[in-house]
Order: C-alpha cells, then sequence, then structure tokens
C-alpha cells in the first residue's frame, strides 16, 4: 500500500478512538550501545553582500533507525533528519530550500519573529522540483528554535518521516551556560516511533492523537549513550514528536535547573526533578554530573493517554575526570513586566476545531495590529492540546487561575494545553505588516492540526484594523 493511502485510511479513523490508546513504553527493554548522533552544525560565511547563505535540500533516503534494519525516511541534507542551522542576532540570512520529493512539502522556521510571507506555513509551499528563497534578518535573544515541514493537511506524515532540525540562535548576551556544542551543549531531539516487523516505519496516524510509538529516538539514535566530560552539560530539550507529551527526569531522581524555553532564557534558572514538554516545545536544562556515573534521562508516564508510558531516553556515562564547568549563574535575563489594559481574545479548543471552526487557508480569523501586546485565553474543553502561534513570544499569565511554575515563566511560543484547563498568554506581536499574508495558530499535535485545528492572522499597521479584509484573493502562494 502505498504511503499516502495508508495516511488517508489512518485519517478516516478521525476522533472516534478517543481513550484506552496510550502506549507502554520501552523502559527497561532498551540496551545503550550506540554512540549520541550530534547533528552537523550548518553555520555559513558571510558573502560578500553579508548575508549567511545556507542551502537545505529536501530528500528521501534510506535510514537504519533500529539495528541492521532499513528504513525508507526522509530528510535535509541527508537521509533522516537535517543539520543544526546556526545565526546570530543581527546576521541577514537566505535559505536556499529545494524539494527533491515526490509531493510539494513547506519549511516553517518554528520559533523565528520574520516576516510572514518568509515564515515557511501552508502559504509558502515548495513545489516538488521547485526551490524557496526566504531572506530576513535575525532579530530576537539567543533560543532553542526549529524548523519541520508545515503543508496543510499533510504535516504529520512530513514531520514523522523525519523533516526537521535545531535552529539555534545566538546573541550578545554575556551568561555563563556550557556552550561547547556536541561537547557541553548537547541537542536532543526526542521522537517516539513505531515500526514494522521488517523495521519500517509504521504510519499508523490513527487514534485521537495519531500515532503514539512504543520506540525512542534521540536524534535519530536508537539506543543512545553519550560520553559526559564535564561537571555540567547543557541539553537542548525539543520535543519533536507527533504527538506523545513527555515528563523528564534521571533515574536516580536528581535535581536539574531549567535555564530558557522556547523564546530564550528565564529569569532565573528553575530548579525541578520533573520537565513536562509537549509536541513543538523546547527547553534548555542545565544537569551537573560527578566522575564515573552512570544515568538514564528518562520520561515518566503522566495521568493522560497522550503522557502514557515509561520511557529510558538516553544514557549518560561520565569520565573518570570531569573538566570543571562555571558555576550557574544565579540571574540570567531580565524578567518581562505586568500586562496591562491588553486586548483580551478567547480561543476554545474542542475537538479539532477553535472557536467552533476548522482552518480555512483563506480565512483571516485575526487582525492584530503590529507590536500590539494582547491577553490570549486558551480555553480547552476537550482532550489534552499543545497551542503555538507563530511569530509571536507569549508568557504564560496562569492556568486556571493559578501561577504557573517557575520554568514556565520564561518566553515562549508553545504551551501544553491539559484536557479541560483554561491558560492564559500575555503574547508581544512583531512589527512585521502584512495585510495580506497570515500568520497560523494552532495545535502542535499534528494529527489535530491536520484535521483542521488551526487559525490564521495578520500584522496590520495600528488603527486599519476595521479596514483589513478578512478573506484572501487566492488560496496560498508555491514556490
Amino acid at each position: 500500500m502505498r504511503r499516502r493511502s495508508l495516511f488517508t485510511l489512518a485519517g478516516l479513523a478521525g476522533l472516534a478512538l478517543a481513550g484506552c490508546e496510550g502506549v507502554a513504553g520501552n523502559a527497561g527493554s532498551v540496551s545503550f550501545t550506540t554512540p549520541l548522533r550530534i547533528p552537523p552544525v550548518l553555520d555559513p560565511t558571510p558573502d560578500a553582500d553579508g548575508v549567511k547563505r545556507y542551502r537545505l535540500r529536501l530528500r528521501q533516503g534510506h535510514s537504519e533507525l533500529l539495528p541492521g534494519k532499513s528504513a525508507r525516511t526522509w530528510g535535509i541534507n541527508g537521509d533522516y533528519l537535517g543539520p543544526t542551522l546556526r545565526a546570530r542576532r543581527g546576521d541577514r540570512v537566505a535559505m536556499a530550500v529545494h524539494n527533491t520529493l515526490d509531493e510539494d512539502s513547506t519549511l516553517h522556521w518554528h520559533g523565528m519573529r520574520l516576516p510572514a510571507v518568509m515564515d515557511g506555513g501552508p502559504h509558502q509551499m515548495i513545489r516538488s522540483g521547485a526551490t524557496w528563497v526566504p531572506q530576513w534578518t535575525v532579530d530576537q535573544p539567543a533560543a532553542t528554535t526549529w524548523y519541520h515541514p508545515h503543508p496543510h493537511g499533510r504535516t504529520a506524515p512530513h514531520v514523522y518521516r523525519g523533516l526537521a532540525g535545531m535552529f539555534l540562535v545566538d546573541d550578545d548576551a554575556a551568561v555563563a551556560l556550557p556552550h561547547a556544542y556536541g561537547i557541553d551543549d548537547i541537542p536532543v531531539i526526542i521522537q517516539d516511533k513505531k515500526f514494522t516487523d521488517n523495521g519500517e516505519l509504521d504510519e499508523d496516524f490513527g487514534g485521537t492523537y495519531g500515532l503514539l510509538g512504543n520506540q525512542i529516538l534521540i536524534n535519530g539514535t536508537y539506543g543512545p549513550v553519550f560520553s559526559v566530560t564535564t561537571t555540567r552539560v547543557r541539553f537542548r530539550l525539543l520535543n519533536g514528536s507527533n504527538a506523545h507529551v513527555y515528563t523528564i527526569g534521571f533515574a536516580d531522581n536528581r535535581t536539574f535547573h531549567v535555564v530558557a524555553s522556547d523564546g530564550g532564557l528565564l529569569g532565573r534558572p528553575a530548579p525541578v526533578r520533573r520537565l513536562r514538554i509537549s509536541p513543538g516545545e523546547r527547553f534548555e536544562i542545565v544537569a551537573e554530573f560527578a566522575p564515573g556515573e552512570k544515568v538514564l534521562l528518562k520520561s515518566f508516564a503522566g495521568d493522560s493517554d497522550i503522557e502514557s508510558g515509561d520511557y529510558d531516553l538516553l544514557k549518560l556515562v561520565t569520565a573518570g575526570k570531569l573538566s570543571p564547568s562555571p558555576a550557574l549563574p544565579e540571574t540570567l535575563a531580565d524578567v518581562a513586566g505586568p500586562v496591562t489594559g491588553a486586548k483580551v481574545r478567547t480561543f476554545r479548543l474542542g475537538g479539532s476545531q477553535i472557536n467552533g471552526r476548522k482552518m480555512d487557508i483563506a480565512r483571516i480569523d485575526e487582525v492584530v495590529p503590529a507590536g500590539a501586546h494582547e491577553i490570549w485565553v486558551i480555553d480547552n474543553i476537550t482532550f489534552a492540546h499543545s497551542f503555538h502561534i507563530h511569530e509571536v513570544a507569549f508568557r504564560v499569565l496562569d492556568i486556571d487561575g493559578r501561577n504557573p511554575p517557575e520554568h514556565l515563566r520564561g518566553p515562549k511560543d508553545t504551551v501544553f494545553v491539559p484536557g479541560k484547563t483554561k491558560v492564559r498568554l500575555a503574547v508581544e506581536f512583531g512589527r512585521h505588516i502584512d495585510p495580506m499574508t497570515p500568520y497560523m495558530y494552532h495545535c502542535h499535535i499534528l494529527k489535530h492540526e491536520d484535521r483542521g485545528m488551526m487559525g490564521q492572522f495578520v500584522l496590520v499597521k495600528p488603527g486599519t484594523e476595521d479596514h483589513t479584509p478578512r478573506r484572501l484573493p487566492t488560496t496560498g502562494h508555491s514556490h
């Protein structure tokens, strides 16, 4: 059966399979013997015109995801996943994204503050065989962002097959955190998978949430082990799964510190023993180690199907002698002040709809003045969702009226919204005015997104909101 047909049949199952679809996890079943793959860095030298030019190729390939078995996969500049892109605040960047797949796709810069025409959402489709060249100036604080496809109705299979990678933004802020990439500053892309008996990726996206896998890949590595050589290590966690929510912690229950969330640094390090991370979210954590240790990074089961299963993620083996790391700073970044007099918008999440409507690619749902600060109320009346807003940085004000934990008080663009929960966000919008090209907001559980749990907003010149068209003249642009 062709992959497209398999995906279509799975989609017809809809949401009728709600409940009783959790998985048991892989705890105790994995031998950690494969060195953790560290994606290569792509950080080109600027050309004579001062522009950094990145060349990215979407391609099909074959990968040994399980030992001794070959699977058909997709990747970017390789067979599975993509390179870690790197840029500094102030850099002018240009991406040449060439699509060699046999179907159209996109590449969305998740967490980037940039003009809507460069965003890589469903309005910037890249036809099979075509090349898309978005350009922008990086203008945001240091952060762990990422990139992945965003074709309307087809995001789940494109991401699942391997089209994703990290995009690290640096700035000139002097913060003493581990920063040697691949040594004490480690990318950790967490993805759950299901495999057929012959080692191919199982693409059964049925059920309420779509695919929930019983095996884990970290940076595309099965059974990964990492050799620790310093007393502190910074792990950049990305939940790159289609649906699964993880609760991260160490097997020995040690305390670690959250130092950054989606959009950048917290005000100060937040000590935790457990850290929940939903699809699309990123957290940077710093853990401390002693010589001669062996410890597992794990995910612990939560209280809903989407959080089910205990997983062993990554084995950490420390050297007999470790290089000393600087102490964690007491403060990391300035904290945003209170929001007063802001416009309030409410978004009710139900099934695969937002405010009772499914995505219409020609409809503008919200018109926002550029540079606005607003309060968005995310009112989830059904099962769990992960809510993402393109372009913005937001702060979680409260969850069901209660203050968020300290690690959720930093800048974010994606937030987990448990079933029957209300979350209030203080949202800061950018200043890239374009009344004809929308940004998206949507559930980042990819089956929900593909089924239409998505809306669109445009940024306009303040004072022109009432005169902005609410319908687009076309259904999108292709390259």
